[in-house]
C-alpha cells in the first residue's frame, strides 16, 4: 500500500465529512486507506459518519487521549508506505496525493513535507513553513521583534519571512495539520512523542527528524485549506495548553547549555505571552452576521441549483443578486467545479478585505461549513438531504 491518510477527530463531524470528501477525490487511482481516531467526540461524530464513508477506518476511543496519542493509535495499524496526518479542518485538491508522494520519492535525503496552506479567508497561513524556536529565535516571536521585521533573516526565523513563498525550499518544522513523510523515517525516529497532549508535537518531530539527519520541506507546489483551530475552543484554556506544550518542547531540547538565567527569562516571556493572549480574548466577540444574510452561490451548476432550491426553507439567507452585492459566498463543488477550484478561487476572492464570510460544500454533504475569521469559530449550515 502507497498511503495511509491518518485523520485525528474532535467535535467537528461536519467539517470533518467536508474534509473525507476532498480526500477520497484526492486519493483516487492511489492505493490508500483512511484510517479516522475519533477522541470522545460526544457528538455522535462516527455514527453520523460511518455510513456516508463506508471505507474508512473508525477508531473510536472512550476517553480524548490528546492528539499524538490518537495518531500513533492509527499509526500502530497503517499499512502506507507514506504516511499522512492530517487535520479534520481541512481541505484538500484532487492533485495533491500524486505530487506530494512524487517530490518525496524524487527528493533525497527528505524527512517530511508541508504543502502551502490557506485559511478559511483566503489568507496564506505562515506556519506552512517554520524555523525551530531556538531560544533566539523564540525570544523574537515572543517579543514581537518576528513581526516588527516579517522578512528579516536575523528576526522572522520563525516563521521564514525571509524566504518566497511561492517557492518550495527546506522547512525545519513541519506543520501537523498536514504533514505528509515515509514510513521509514518514521521507523527511525520514532513517531509522535505522546508525552505532548496537544500542540509542539510537530515540532518535537520536525526536530527529530532533522537530527537524524533528514531534511524537512515546505512544498509550495499544491495549496489546502486549513480552517484552523476549528476541533479546539479558543478560550483561555487552549491559550495556556499552547504555551504550556512550547515550554514543554523548550525544556526538552534545549534546556541544556543554557545559562539558568536565560532559561528562567525564557520561560517567564512564554508564559507572559500566554497571560497577555488570555487577557485579549476577553470581551471578544465576533459581530452577529446580518439576518437574513445575502447568499451568492457558485461553482458547480448542478450543486448550485440544488443549494437554491433550499435558500427559502430556511429563511435565514437570500439570493444575493451577484457576488459583489453578497454578505457570504458558497463555493459548490461538483463534477464541473473541483475541490482545486474552489480552493483557487477562494484565493482570488480574498474574502478578509470585504469582511465577506466564505463557505463550502461538497457533492453529497449533509452540511455547508467555512470559517468567519481565524480567531473565531466556524459556522455550520446543515442541511438536510434533498430539496424540500
Amino acid at each position: 500500500m502507497i498511503l495511509s491518510v491518518i485523520i485525528v477527530n474532535y467535535r467537528v463531524k461536519h467539517f470533518l465529512e467536508l474534509c473525507l470528501h476532498s480526500v477520497q477525490k484526492a486519493l483516487r487511482g492511489i492505493d490508500a486507506e483512511v484510517i479516522v481516531v475519533d477522541n470522545d467526540s460526544g457528538d455522535d461524530s462516527v455514527t453520523f459518519l460511518r455510513p456516508l464513508f463506508p471505507a474508512v477506518t473508525f477508531v473510536v476511543n472512550t476517553v480524548n487521549v490528546g492528539f499524538a496519542r490518537a495518531n500513533n493509535q492509527a499509526l500502530q495499524q497503517a499499512r502506507g508506505d507514506y504516511v499522512l496526518f492530517l487535520n479534520p479542518d481541512t481541505i484538500l485538491p484532487e492533485d495533491i496525493a500524486t505530487r506530494c508522494i512524487s517530490f518525496l520519492q524524487s527528493t533525497p535525503g527528505i524527512g517530511g513535507l508541508c504543502p502551502r496552506m490557506i485559511d478559511g479567508s483566503g489568507r496564506f497561513l505562515k506556519e506552512s513553513r517554520r524555523g525551530f524556536p531556538t531560544p533566539w529565535v523564540a525570544a523574537c516571536k515572543l517579543f514581537g521583534l518576528t513581526a516588527l521585521f516579517p522578512h528579516s533573516r536575523l528576526f522572522a526565523t520563525y516563521y521564514l519571512g525571509h524566504l518566497p513563498a511561492g517557492r518550495s525550499h527546506p522547512s525545519p518544522v513541519l506543520s501537523g495539520a498536514c504533514l505528509w513523510i515515509s514510513r521509514a523515517a518514521l521507523t527511525r525516529v520514532g513517531p509522535f512523542d505522546s508525552d505532548y497532549f496537544m500542540y509542539a508535537e510537530d515540532i518535537d518531530l520536525s526536530y527529530r527528524l532533522e537530527q537524524a539527519g533528514y531534511v524537512n520541506y515546505y512544498f509550495a507546489d499544491a495549496t489546502i485549506v486549513h480552517f484552523k483551530g476549528e476541533s479546539t475552543q479558543k478560550d483561555i484554556r487552549h491559550i495556556r495548553q499552547f504555551y504550556k506544550a512550547m515550554s514543554q518542547f523548550r525544556r526538552k531540547h534545549f534546556n541544556s547549555g543554557l545559562s539558568r538565567v536565560f532559561a528562567s527569562g525564557l520561560e517567564a516571556a512564554i508564559w507572559l505571552r500566554a497571560g497577555l493572549g488570555a487577557i485579549g480574548r476577553i470581551g471578544r466577540r465576533e459581530p452577529p452576521p446580518p439576518s437574513p444574510r445575502r447568499t451568492w452561490l457558485t461553482g458547480d451548476p448542478a450543486e448550485v441549483k440544488r443549494l437554491r432550491a433550499l435558500l427559502p426553507v430556511t429563511g435565514e439567507r437570500t439570493l444575493a443578486p451577484d457576488a459583489q452585492h453578497a454578505d457570504e459566498i458558497i463555493f459548490c463543488e461538483g463534477e464541473e467545479f473541483s475541490f482545486k477550484k474552489c480552493i483557487a478561487e477562494l484565493e482570488v476572492a480574498a474574502p478578509y478585505a470585504e469582511h465577506r464570510q466564505m463557505k463550502f460544500y461538497a457533492t453529497g454533504s449533509q452540511s455547508v461549513v467555512g470559517s468567519v475569521s481565524r480567531d473565531g469559530r466556524g459556522e455550520i449550515w446543515v442541511i438536510s438531504s434533498s430539496p424540500a
